[in-house]
């Protein structure tokens, strides 16, 4: 069976341009995404950059050069874009909330390293992830984590910000989620309108978050300078 991929044309690319036009808060994956093993994936990425590479017109001979495909490819498969493979999902360590703590608990300043899924180029900023516990909490450095893994792969802000909320609210088994994501689009700073002083924040929320002096709570913690 042949699988046939529709592709938009130049015009159409350029008409939509940056606009996000998934209907989905899951990352689009090919039903074959895991058949071939990283080192496979390496060696095919390899072989593809090295012939933009020519393309561009640069001498893969040169020293400095030879070695550029393999590291894109390695970048790519076990850095950059490792959050597209669940392995990598980090154990979400929850346990009983014994203390009956039931106020707000923020872990803020969370580094953001990701990739816009239009043109493949960095995004970098910070998330600040809230949540009210009930019967369960979570270690704060698997909240880094999770941040980190939704984040190592192609992305649009929006849908990284949702797939953290809704992790933590299944994880939590609570809707008393809020993450906020402040971030630089370098296909904005170095490309197109070229601004390099612009910041793109999203803010996603459940439960008691949804009532206006939670969220205010939550955004006067954020505020506040570092110690």
């Amino acid at each position: 069976m042949i699988n046939v991929v529709l592709k938009m044309d130049e015009k159409e690319i350029e008409l939509i341009g940056d606009n996000h036009i998934s209907h989905n808060t899951d990352t689009p994956m090919l039903p074959t995404a895991f058949d071939k093993t990283d080192a496979e994936k390496i060696k095919t990425i390899e072989y593809h950059f090295s012939e933009i590479m020519k393309e561009l017109g640069l001498d893969l001979s040169d020293d400095s050069l030879s070695g550029t495909p393999y590291r894109v490819a390695k970048m790519y498969v076990k850095e950059l874009f490792s959050g597209l493979n669940p392995e990598n999902k980090p154990q979400l360590s929850v346990f009983e909330n014994k203390y009956g703590y039931n106020k707000m608990l923020v872990d803020q300043n969370i580094n953001i390293d990701s990739a816009c899924e239009h043109h493949f180029l960095p995004i970098t900023g910070f998330a600040h992830v809230a949540y009210v516990p009930k019967n369960k909490v979570i270690g704060l450095s698997k909240i880094n984590r999770l941040v980190d893994y939704y984040a190592r792969r192609p992305q649009v802000q929006e849908r990284l910000s949702m797939q953290i909320l809704k992790d933590l609210q299944e994880s939590l088994d609570t809707e008393d989620v809020i993450v906020m994501i402040s971030a630089k689009h370098l296909c904005v700073s170095s490309r197109g309108i070229k601004d390099k002083n612009s910041t793109t924040t999203t803010l996603v929320y459940g439960g008691c978050f949804e009532k206006k002096q939670y969220r205010a709570d939550f955004l006067n913690i954020i505020d506040q300078p570092s110690t």
